[in-house]
């Protein structure tokens, strides 16, 4: 199938084709003794996924674990399907998150509200998942992947309260989840993901911090794919938190509303980012990923609880 990439170590990349786009969100399978899916994707998202385990060979009964790094819709929204596929595989994610994955009520509605309409196309609709099936991790924790092969959790809020990183001992690869922000393999740019209403700075720089000493070999975002330069990324992510922030609060005291500050933020980090050079799909899909009226509106909400 062309949407899966082989990675090395059993590890599988797949494109979950959100809303229909390539490139936008993965899903990751390590193909051990006890196969294991990092990220459903979407709900929309979960028949492709499902038909993409099947060519790697991983039948309904066949998947022993579901990971999420977090709750969020483009990450866990196909959880509650995924689960109904392949009934033998546990859920697991951050204790904070478990209860809106068995009840995804409230976490819809708050969708709902924030992407409207959209949210259909988008996302598609949550279903929940028997409590039972989810493991709740604290705030380290480990999963069997068999023959004595761990994916270690690691607590990593910042960009959400209920996010971990997750590390495999076989490969060194740390699944990033959103904390490190959002990556374009076909420009190299990275940019920051800090929606309301968890964002917190310091919060944000300790979580990638942490996985700066946590020395993995290799990055895997779910927005999108696999980087080397693990080092040098990090510490571009925790620029980049530091810019967006800077011009916010420089938004914030000169007293702009949302709007302008969005405007004004926009510009002034657009040569930053090659993918915003150009008016074809990629800037899109950025907008989309990391789209700076949510990326402005999170950092505002913070600046508001410390600097009211």
């Amino acid at each position: 199938m062309d949407n899966i990439t082989a990675l090395g170590g059993d590890v599988y990349e797949i494109d979950t084709r959100m809303a229909g786009y390539a490139g936008i969100t993965a899903g990751y399978l390590i193909l051990g003794d006890r196969p294991c899916l990092v990220e459903t994707g979407t709900s929309t998202s979960a028949p492709v996924v499902r038909d993409a385990l099947a060519s790697l060979g991983v039948g309904p009964d066949d998947l022993a674990t579901v990971v999420v790094t977090h709750i969020h819709l483009d990450h866990a929204g196909g959880v509650g399907d995924i689960a109904g596929f392949f009934p033998q595989a546990q859920i697991v994610v951050h204790e904070k998150g478990a209860r809106h994955l068995a009840d995804p009520s409230r976490l819809m509605a708050s969708a709902r509200m924030v992407w409207g309409d959209r949210l259909d196309t988008l996302f598609g609709e949550l279903s929940p998942t028997e409590s039972e099936r989810i493991v709740a991790l604290g705030d380290t924790g480990a999963i069997d992947l068999g023959n004595g092969r761990t994916l270690s959790s690691h607590y990593s809020p910042g960009h959400a309260k209920h996010h971990v990183g997750l590390v495999d001992s076989a490969t060194g690869d740390l699944y990033v989840g959103d904390a490190a922000g959002v990556y374009l393999p076909q420009t190299g740019d990275l940019r920051p993901a800090t929606p309301p209403p968890d964002f917190d700075l310091q919060t944000a720089l300790d979580s990638i911090a942490l996985f700066q000493a946590l020395g993995p070999q290799r990055l895997l975002f779910s927005h999108y794919g696999p980087v080397g330069a693990v080092q040098e990324t990090l510490e571009r992510s925790a620029e980049e938190l530091r810019v967006w922030v800077d011009l916010t609060k420089q938004a914030h005291q000169e007293g702009m509303d949302l709007d302008h500050a969005v405007a004004m933020v926009r510009d002034r980090t657009r040569e930053r980012y090659t993918a915003l050079k150009s008016d074809d799909e990629t800037a899109e899909q950025f907008e989309l990923l990391s789209g700076a009226p949510s990326n402005v509106a999170g950092i505002l909400h913070w600046l508001n609880k410390v600097s009211p």
